[in-house]
């Protein structure tokens, strides 16, 4: 508060002692809620502190008495200044430095000491430098205004005792206080022991003060005397109920739920006519002291006011918020969970039953079912008697029969709504795109059923029913971000794959998906090389980035040479990667210098297949046949191709020139680093792929769409082999590679030119498709035990001429993508036979058996015995086990009229005078969305004039029966057909009518928060 200070003025101490005194309070205070600091304007501080640093008293720095004054905004009111910022303008001290500093330098007259209170905010504490501003009146008198300041954290209780004292108001006379916002509604401030910070009180709001009438009555009695003698305006009176509620932000679930009870007929003219006031009950321990009950009538009184297009449910939903703690702030929530809330807390502050007695309550021990009934439901009504058990509330049989002793026990139990399971189906729809072995196919989008409990060989069963591939030449892989994000193993659960994820299923050679066999599997990346050497990472290589697809593809252990990789990889991509023509080769070699030939050379030294080859010229000019014939040494290790090393030659040349898949004919003037030789070793090499089904390129391209149609092996091989015999026109012949020095010079310029025509590199990475040190050095190989992952390092200049993105992202869709999914319907008769079906109780919820003296896995039988006059059915549409989490979408096929009970309900309708057991639809919440998002709406049908409408937030439209039915349907509320009142006006006009909007009650110059009245904040008492 601001209070004036004129504490006398003491000798302070030595200039030291104080600094030490104040810098020591400041670092030992921490900010606890309820403590008092103070604000010293900022230049009076920092001066003090520039005078205690000097140790001269005779300083000129000395501040003199302490001076707030650029803080008011004026010196009449003594009000702060707006958007004031701590440490600019001015600095907060404990109490304690405060009183040191008050002390020994005093103030300046009549300015008030700027005290402020710690306050303990949702997740923050902190001084309340602004608190808030309201002002006080009495009821008798309410021009008589005063304007008072309060601190967040106090009491009601401390507004009461200023206002008593303020208004002379004499001790212990029975009060109570009322708050008024801005507009015209009223509240009342029921508990004087909450803080102001929970009572929803906020600074330019009025405290209003009544005290009891003599005759023991209230001047208030009546909510409507409280409010502004200015009249609202009447511009607008539509149909009442059919009004909007604003979204405060993911509030759709409560507008749903309010909607649909606000659409309940006996509910709402119970509150409409005002019989709820005389049984509000404060003293319920288990209500919410009838705040609950007010809040909600606030609502339904001025959405059914007919003034309103849209209505504001702010203070409702505070104070949903303020009893139950999970609707605080503005996550997305259950409409269901907040309607069982909602209807709980209205049955308890509006609780006939003041005193609850303890009734024990007694097992059925063989007595006839309607005697135990009536009497479970006697003693229900003795501890709850509401308007809401009287609307709501049913009574269901419970059968447990024990599976040991057969122990049969029978309760009845009280409901207010029926949570009605799903048929869960047992299968699941998804979505894969399928690559073959052929290089120009396409990939292939298709929809597949599945098991949902299934393994991933399921997934490739069905496929395989659809392209004749077996199944064990699949693998399936979770595309993202240009990489293979997870292989899946067959007996993988499909659990683990989610339906937003991008599967691709690969079409692998026969036997290569085994670990060990001649072929192994490699995931091959693209990678486009920047412009520029990456010098800062400490090494000279080029910085890469992924683009397109990967791909899997399978190749001989034979054939891990740079060359048959190169050309095996070439050949995969043929459909969307054009080689390189004659014309432009010469065109090249004819316009490249010496520069470009070293700055070539140099990067494949060391980039190339990941491979470092130290002695690159003298390796060209060695006319050793052995050193080509052993290019594959190592092919056990990895993809990363290898050169082998002096002393390896000998020791492995045979196994090599063994190798079926090996080139067997090598012309020894092209080293290993030749990587774009036409040498006849690559003509081997790419026969030999083609005959041993890497040729066929192992896996297809992986469009971000796409899989491609299967064709025949025979088809795929002859695609592949022809590049090769291509490569070779294109290239020319090799030249003869002659022992002679300056045929051997001319071979290396020839190696060179043919070298600069490679249109990517091979590099080995790791999964995330990057480079790893020590990957590929030193020409060592990694092992093929874990996945092997290549790249291919494009060239952007290569790349944006050889390379057509547009084809590598085409892809076709099977004929059973243009299916329409049909989704499953179920009626609601079905729905409620599965409540009443047999269960055996789950391990976590054993029932302890009398007899048994032990907890049992009992059998459990549900039956309905008695049914309310609005019956609220739940549809489970959120399936939870222990094994998945899923939002069941199934159509559920619910009458709008004549739902029969009579079949399922044990207390039949005869001569006892039973009401009947038909019901009519009257409201229907939606839910759009899945399992962690989503909205809701309602239908509803109005009481008064039988039109429905479909409530969305603020809007409101008219809605038509047949719209009612989808698969969105979460909540049934459904009337007892012999309770049913015929609507008293006529049904509105007809949409195509000029006099009426199109078909749109919501105007649509007024919707949301705007319209033809203000909307209406929900403060009104």
């Amino acid at each position: 508060m601001a209070t004036t200070t004129s504490a006398a003025v003491t000798e302070p101490p030595g200039l030291e002692t104080q600094r030490k005194e104040i810098e020591s309070l400041l670092q030992e205070h921490e900010l606890r809620a309820g403590d008092t600091w103070y604000l010293v304007e900022r230049r009076w501080y920092e001066q003090w502190k520039e005078y205690v640093e000097t140790g001269d008293q005779n300083s000129s720095s000395f501040p003199g008495q302490i001076d707030n004054t650029e803080l008011f905004e004026e010196l009449d009111s003594y009000h702060l200044k707006e958007r004031l910022v701590e440490n600019e303008d001015f600095v907060l001290i404990p109490a304690e430095a405060w009183h040191k500093l008050l002390a020994w330098y005093g103030m300046v007259e009549v300015q008030p000491a700027l005290e402020r209170k710690v306050v303990d905010l949702p997740s923050l504490v902190k001084v309340e430098v602004y608190p808030v501003e309201i002002f006080l009146c009495l009821h008798s008198n309410m021009e008589n205004v005063v304007t008072a300041q309060f601190s967040r954290a106090d009491h009601i209780h401390t507004i009461q005792k200023v206002m008593m004292k303020q208004f002379d108001v004499v001790e212990g006379a029975e009060t109570r206080l009322w708050m008024k916002s801005s507009d015209t509604s009223c509240e009342r401030l029921r508990n004087v022991h909450v803080r102001v910070l929970d009572s929803c009180l906020s600074s330019g709001m009025t405290v209003i003060m009544e005290m009891r009438n003599a005759d023991g009555t209230w001047p208030s009695s009546r909510p409507q005397i409280m409010r502004n003698s200015v009249e609202e305006q009447d511009s607008y009176r539509g149909q009442p109920g059919v009004c909007g509620l604003t979204n405060l932000g993911n509030t759709c679930f409560m507008n749903s739920a309010l909607q649909c009870l606000s659409n309940t007929p006996p509910l709402t003219e119970y509150f409409l006519r005002n019989a709820y006031l005389e049984e509000l009950n404060f003293t319920n321990p288990l209500g919410m002291k009838g705040e609950i009950a007010e809040a909600y009538a606030d609502v339904i009184k001025q959405m059914w006011s007919g003034r309103h297009y849209s209505v504001v449910p702010r203070i409702f939903k505070t104070k949903v918020g303020h009893f139950a703690s999970q609707f605080l702030g503005y996550q997305q929530h259950d409409s269901q969970e907040l309607l069982s809330f909602l209807l709980d807390g209205l049955h308890e502050d509006l609780n006939r039953v003041k005193n609850k007695e303890y009734i024990e309550l007694r097992d059925a021990a063989g007595r006839p079912d309607q005697e135990v009934a009536e009497e479970a439901w006697r003693n229900h009504r003795r501890r709850n008697d509401s308007a809401i058990v009287d609307t709501f509330h049913g009574l269901f049989k419970s059968t447990l029969v024990c599976p040991e002793c057969r122990k049969v026990s029978v309760t009845f139990d009280p409901f207010c709504y029926l949570s009605v399971p799903l048929p869960v189906s047992k299968d699941r729809v998804m979505e894969v795109f399928f690559v073959s072995l052929d290089p120009v196919a396409k990939p292939v989008q298709h929809r597949l059923v599945v098991p949902k409990a299934g393994k991933v060989f399921d997934l490739c069963s069905v496929l395989s029913e659809m392209t004749k591939i077996p199944a064990n030449q699949m693998v399936v892989a979770d595309v993202f971000n240009h990489r293979f994000y997870k292989l899946y193993h067959a007996d993988e659960s499909l659990s683990c794959i989610l339906d937003r994820d991008d599967i691709f299923v690969y079409e692998l050679n026969r036997g290569s998906v085994e670990e060990e066999g001649d072929e192994v599997v490699l995931a091959l990346y693209l990678r486009e090389r920047s412009h520029y050497r990456d010098y800062g990472s400490g090494s000279s290589s080029y910085g890469t980035s992924l683009f397109g697809h990967p791909l899997l593809m399978t190749v001989p252990r034979g054939q891990c040479s740079r060359d048959a990789l190169y050309h095996l990889f070439l050949q995969r991509l043929a459909r969307y990667v054009r080689p390189p023509d004659p014309s432009e080769e010469e065109d090249e070699e004819e316009g490249e210098d010496d520069d470009d030939d070293d700055e070539e050379e140099e990067l494949y030294k060391t980039q190339t297949n990941g491979v470092s080859y130290d002695d690159g010229e003298d390796d060209c000019e060695r006319p050793e046949p052995s050193k080509r014939d052993h290019c594959c040494d190592g092919v056990g290790q990895g993809p990363a191709v290898t050169q082998t090393q002096p002393d390896q030659t000998q020791e492995s040349g045979g196994e090599a020139q063994a190798d079926e898949g090996a080139s067997s004919e090598v012309r020894a003037g092209c080293s290993t680093e030749d990587s774009a030789s036409a040498s006849c070793s690559a003509s081997a090499s790419c026969s030999a792929g083609a005959s041993g089904g890497a040729g066929a390129s192992g896996g297809a391209s992986v469009d971000a769409s796409a899989t491609g149609p299967t064709d025949s092996q025979q088809g795929a091989g002859h695609q592949q082999q022809q590049p090769c015999e291509d490569e070779e026109e294109e290239r020319g012949e090799c030249l003869p590679c002659l022992p002679q020095a300056n045929e051997r010079q001319a071979k290396r310029k020839g190696c060179e030119a043919r070298r600069r025509k490679l249109l990517f590199s091979i590099q080995a990475v790791n999964s995330n498709g990057t480079t790893e040190r020590g990957m590929g050095e030193d020409g060592s190989a990694f092992s093929f035990s874990s996945q092997p992952y290549v790249a291919m390092d494009w060239d952007p200049d290569m790349k944006k001429k050889y390379y057509n993105e547009n084809e590598a992202e085409k892809y076709v869709k099977h004929q059973s993508m243009e299916v329409p999914h049909q989704q499953t319907t179920v009626q609601l008769q079905e729905c409620i036979e599965l409540f009443t079906t047999v269960e055996t109780l789950e391990e976590e919820n054993p029932w302890y058996c009398p007899m048994c003296k032990k907890h049992q896995l009992a059998t459990k039988k549900l039956d309905l015995w008695s049914l309310p006059e609005v019956l609220i059915i739940h549809l489970k549409r959120f399936s939870y086990t222990k094994y998945s989490r899923e939002k069941l979408d199934i159509i559920v096929d619910f009458p709008l009229r004549h739902l029969d009970f009579s079949g399922c309900l044990l207390r039949k309708t005869g001569t006892n005078g039973e009401p009947p057991s038909r019901y009519d639809l009257i409201a229907v919440s939606n839910h759009y969305g899945g399992l962690r998002d989503g909205h809701y709406t309602s239908y509803a049908r109005n009481k008064d004039n039988g039109q429905w409408y479909y409530f969305d937030d603020s809007k409101v439209t008219y809605a038509r029966e047949e719209q009612i039915v989808t698969n969105a349907a979460y909540l049934l509320f459904y009337h007892r057909q012999d309770k049913i009142r015929q609507p008293t006006l006529p049904a509105p006009l007809d949409s195509s009518s000029p006099t009426q909007p199109a078909n749109d009650v919501t105007s649509p110059k007024h919707d949301g928060m705007e319209g033809a009245t203000p909307c209406v904040n929900m403060e009104t008492d």
